[in-house]
């Protein structure tokens, strides 16, 4: 496997503009993550409210038991 910096942004100075960027990128993939998440929440519950009604059960359910062996 070869691992090479010649993707990766150049950053100036050292020390605190590191941790900036870093927070930075950190803040972006938060953002990120929640719109993802917001959308997931959205889809699944369009798709609830669009399925059909589960059908009512009747007082005479289960009143008959096929007990022949």
């Amino acid at each position: 496997m070869n691992i090479s910096g010649n993707n990766l942004p150049v950053m100036s100075g050292a020390g605190s503009s590191g941790e900036v960027y870093s927070a930075s990128l950190a803040k972006k993939q938060q953002q990120a993550d929640g719109r993802a998440a917001l959308a997931l929440i959205e889809a699944a519950g369009s798709s609830a409210a669009a399925q059909s009604p589960a059908k009512s059960t009747t007082a005479t359910l289960g009143n008959n038991i096929n007990v022949y062996v």
